[in-house]
This record gives structure tokens, sequence and C-alpha cells, in this order.
């Protein structure tokens, strides 16, 4: 262990370069040892019967020995032909020569120590065929055959060599995918993954290279850190929570004996709005976006039920869209963000449409679409950031809260692994488009 972190193997990058190299010196070695077996040690069977008839025809003690040898080789199917050398055309350029004939050549001259007349050939004979020589006046000139030997010198061994390497490399990449890109995937859906669940409390593990033990304890390090802040702002709302509104209700009750009127209501209004505001923060600091749990609700009865509540008061809040529309959400919190948008577009305008749409891709889209006065493109990132009020962005008379609607909703539809996006309506107003990840089953 010592000796391997002195050598640094425990380090990512030297074993994503000891995998290159270690790759390329494998296909290199791999390459070069095929090509010595299958070129030198192991000739073809056509280099073989060519070798032996010529070996046989040169140990011949007599002429007819010899003739007799190339006959009954000839019976046997090798085709051979006994020529002086006079006879022969002057040989050609070897570079032109057919790529079989040049390997045999080459096979017979390394293994047998045979003399190819390079580039020779009988007069209209065809230029494949191989001239050996034999004694100092005579050559055999052979027909070396076609196609499966061809195969044998060159498809075989690169197919072979191919092969090989390829199986190396693939070993070689479960071996990076195993120690090395398995242990970064798993930190990587570790951060993905905290604070979308309550109950995702899991470690993320050590193994692997070092930078990624390391980054996988700094990362365990940093959950347990944020955990604990959590729990402390869960505690401080908590206190908030009581010691603000014990306060408020003394007063609203001696607002409620005041004698005055006009100051009674207004005394009134402000603690109610004052309540608002609480609530609001409250709800925004919550966790309830993680601590809910998944369940399985009809859409449309949801965003129909807001529209109800928010005619209910008044105000013109109308649904389109499918009847049914089965979607697993976090039913709660998913409508306390839409209610967010409703009541921020009922403020701006005099109608408001809720659209509910499946995409064909497995994704809803919810618009929520206003006949206000929109608001500016400069100003529609801004509108998202905490206790941003958006004065300058769209004008009302009855601003009430923090400005934290827009935000929650953000929040909310990030938890569910969605997006929200604010789009220009014709002729005038706000779409604010919801659009939720998951797979809907439609009645």
């Amino acid at each position: 262990m010592r000796l391997a972190e002195r050598l640094g193997l425990h380090s990512f990058t030297t074993q994503i370069t000891g995998i290159a190299v270690i790759s390329v010196l494998l296909g290199v070695a791999l390459v070069v040892t095929s090509l010595l077996v299958f070129f030198e040690h192991n000739p073809s069977a056509a280099a073989v019967r060519i070798a032996d008839v010529t070996l046989l025809v040169k140990a011949a003690e007599s002429p007819d020995d010899a003739a007799a040898i190339i006959a009954a080789a000839q019976r046997a199917g090798v085709e051979v032909t006994h020529v002086a050398l006079t006879e022969l055309e002057t040989p050609i350029d070897n570079a032109r020569l057919p790529l079989l004939a040049r390997l045999l050549s080459g096979q017979l001259e390394s293994n047998w120590g045979i003399d190819v007349i390079e580039g020779a050939r009988f007069p209209g004979g065809s230029a494949d065929h191989l001239a050996v020589r034999i004694g100092d006046h005579g050559a055999l000139l052979f027909e070396p055959p076609a196609g499966a030997n061809l195969w044998h010198f060159v498809l075989a061994p690169t197919v072979l060599t191919l092969t090989i390497i390829l199986v190396f490399v693939t070993l070689l990449s479960v071996y990076a995918i195993r120690w090395i890109i398995a242990p970064l995937s798993s930190v990587a859906a570790a951060a993905h993954s905290f604070g979308r669940s309550p109950d995702d409390d899991r470690i993320v593990s050590l193994s692997g290279p070092r930078e990624i033990a390391q980054v996988a304890d700094a990362l365990n390090d940093m959950r347990t850190r944020i955990r604990a802040l959590l729990d402390d702002r869960t505690r401080m709302l908590v206190a908030i929570s009581h010691d603000l509104r014990t306060p408020l209700t003394r007063l609203r009750l001696r607002a409620e004996r005041i004698g005055e009127q006009n100051l009674r209501d207004g005394m009134l209004h402000e603690v109610t709005r004052i309540t608002h505001m609480l609530d609001e923060t409250l709800a925004y600091l919550r966790e309830d976006v993680r601590s809910e749990s998944m369940s399985r609700v009809d859409l449309p009865s949801v965003l129909q039920t807001i529209c109800t509540e928010f005619a209910d008061v008044g105000h013109a809040v109308s649904y389109e869209g499918p009847a049914r529309l089965a979607w697993t959400c976090r039913p709660s919190i998913l409508t306390r963000a839409i209610s967010n948008v409703v009541d921020n577009a009922v403020k701006h305008g005099s109608a408001v449409t809720v659209a509910l749409r499946a995409r064909d891709d497995g994704m809803v889209e919810i618009d929520i679409a206003d006949d206000g006065p929109g608001i500016p493109a400069s100003l529609r990132e801004k509108v998202f950031d905490p206790f941003f009020k958006g004065d300058n962005a769209r004008s009302s008379e009855n601003r009430s809260g923090f400005g934290l609607g827009l935000s929650i909703a953000r929040d909310v539809v990030k938890g569910h692994g969605g997006g929200i996006d604010l789009l220009d309506r014709t002729p005038r107003g706000l779409i604010v488009r919801l659009s939720l990840p998951g797979e809907a089953h439609q009645a």
C-alpha cells in the first residue's frame, strides 16, 4: 500500500494515463506479434505445397525423376510447369505484383530459402504465377490458388489482431468503469439526490481513486453540516412561529375592542397583512418540498379545486385541459406553488386561465395565463429571487407579502425535477409555464 501511494497508483490521473499507455503498448505488441506469427512462423498451405515440390525437384537425381515428381504433383492438384529460364519474360516491376504473389514469395524465401524470380512470368501467362529457380537453366512455374489463401494471408491475421486488441480494450474499459467511473458516478448521484428525499441520509462510499475518495469524504462532511444547519433552522422556525403569533393574536383582540371603526379596521388590516407576510415567510423557509412524500393524484382535480377557490372569492379564474390525468407528485406543496402563481396573476390581471397539457415526451405543462401588464424581459429572472417584490415589473395598488410567491413556486417545481418559465401572452399579459417530469396515465 505504501509503495502504491509513493508511486501515485491511487491517483485518478495516474490510472487514466496508465490505461491509455497500456492500451497503446498492448495494441502495438499484439500487432507485431501477430504479424510475426502469421507471416513467418505459420506459412500458408499454398507456400508449403510449393516448397515441397520445389525441394523434391531440386533433390531429384535425374531429369526423369524431376519430371516424374512434377507429374505426380500435377495429379495431386498442384498447378506447376517446368520451363527454361530463357522462356520466361523479363521480370516486371515488383511494386506491380499482386499482393498474394508478393506474400507467397516472402514466405518461400524466409522459411525455406527458395529463390523466387520476382515478377517473372510465362509469355501470355498470369501475373499471379510464381517462378522458382531450379538450377542454372530451369524454373518451376506455379499458379497459386486465389480467394481462400488471400483470406489466410491478410484478412485472418488482421481480424484476429483486431479481435485481440478489442478484447483487451474492453477489459480495460470494464476496469475503468468499475474502479474509476463507478465511484465518480455514485458521488454525482449522491450530490444530485441530496435534499430531494427526507430519508436520503446515505453515506457516500470512499472507494475508488484517491481524488474521488477525497471528494466523497468532503461531500459526506458537507451533507452532515447542511443537515445540522437545516435542523437548526427548523427549530428556529418553530420558535418564531410561536413567539410571533402569540403577540399578533393579542394585538388583534385588543384592536377589536377599539370603538372608532376606521382606526379599528385599519389596525385589523395591518395585523392581517403582517400575519400573511409571516405565513408566507415561514412557508418559504419550511422543508415541505423535501419532507412530503410522493403520491398519485388526479392533476385536473387539483387544478380545478384551485380555480374554484379563487372563483369563490370573486376572481375570474378558469380551467382548461383534460378531465382526468393521473400524476405522481407531492400534492400539498404543488398545490401551494400553483396557488401562489395564480394569486400573483389575479393581482395583476382581470382574467386568469389555468391550462393543463400532456406532452408527447412524458412531461406535463401547466400554463397560468393572465391579461395583466406582463413583466419586462430584463426582470423575468429577478422576480424569482426571494423578497423581490417586482414593483418595477408589474404595478399593483394592493401589494402585500414579501415577494416570495414565485420563489416558492420555483423551489417546488425544481423539487419535482421540473422547470418554470415566464412567457409573453398575445395580445397582452403573462404566461407562467410549469413543466413537470414523470409518467402520466390519461383516462
